[in-house]
């Protein structure tokens, strides 16, 4: 009982240095800004602490560097989804006391777009095999509610919680460069600078930044306007969203997981010829 009290003790300690390390190398990298085809796009600093955390892992630099494994090894792993539901429910309980009791409909319903997205990812999930991954990983955007509410009701080191983590990551490392390249190419074909600064507050301050930054560009008459609308877009999506996937848009993927789970894994297991 005592060891396995030190292992937690050490792990959590190991973990809080290991995070505060990667934080000021990662500010210290800073922002890389660069252009493609005329788009600025932009990596913010945040990307460099999931690269960084991905690289100390013990199943990679940890198996070049042994020595490593005395800080960031088994029980670091095991505590780390722990700290992190602690980090983000501050995070919750702000968010519900400042505006739970300024929600009205017009701001829920702008989460409805979110929840459409999930009935054409989460049949897609299932038939490339994520199993129960699938639900965490597309009943939201899954960003910082959405790993608090995954980690709550399953644990982040549940299949759901696997698969909310999964897009998550790859949300802020892809999702900037697409919503860089998307927000002008958008504003190209027609749509109004206004619609696409709401758009850009998706609830990820990463993604915001990338999407509002190439709009300017395209678009630098509207600059305060882009900027305010996003904003608000974002902190509006991030307050209502916390309502909606915990109480629609997670039971709704529930729903369709215990549905469609057995018709596409037979699909699957007749076009891969073996089940998920």
């Amino acid at each position: 009982m005592e060891e396995k009290t030190s292992k937690v003790r050490t792990g959590t300690v190991n973990c809080m240095i290991a995070a505060l390390i990667i934080c000021l190398i990662a500010e210290a990298i800073g922002p890389l800004e660069f252009q493609v085809m005329g788009i600025d796009v932009r990596i913010m600093t945040m990307i460099w602490a999931i690269i960084i955390g991905i690289l100390l892992s013990p199943h990679l630099l940890g198996k070049v560097i042994p020595a490593l494994q005395k800080v960031i090894s088994k029980p670091e792993i095991e505590r780390s989804p722990f700290l992190l539901s602690m980090v983000l429910y501050p995070l919750g309980i702000m968010f519900g006391i400042s505006a739970g009791p300024q929600i009205g409909v017009a701001l829920v319903l702008q989460e409805f777009g979110n929840m459409g997205t999930m009935l054409i990812a989460l049949p897609l999930a299932i038939f490339m095999g994520l199993g129960r991954s699938s639900v965490g990983a597309t009943f939201s955007l899954c960003r910082d509610t959405a790993l608090g509410i995954t980690g709550d009701k399953y644990g982040l080191n549940s299949d759901e919680g696997i698969g909310t983590l999964g897009t998550y990551i790859s949300g802020s490392i892809f999702g900037t460069l697409f919503y860089s390249f998307l927000a002008p190419i958008s504003l190209m074909i027609g749509f109004h600078p206004y619609a696409l600064a709401m758009a850009s507050g998706m609830g990820s301050a990463s993604m915001m930044q990338a999407a509002t930054a190439a709009l300017v560009n395209a678009a630098p008459a509207y600059e305060e306007q882009i900027l305010a609308y996003s904003a608000t877009s974002g902190l509006l999506t991030s307050v209502t969203g916390v309502y909606m996937e915990l109480f629609l848009a997670l039971p709704l993927a529930n729903l369709m997981y215990k549905k469609l789970h057995r018709p596409i894994e037979g699909l699957r297991a007749k076009v891969f010829g073996k089940k998920a």
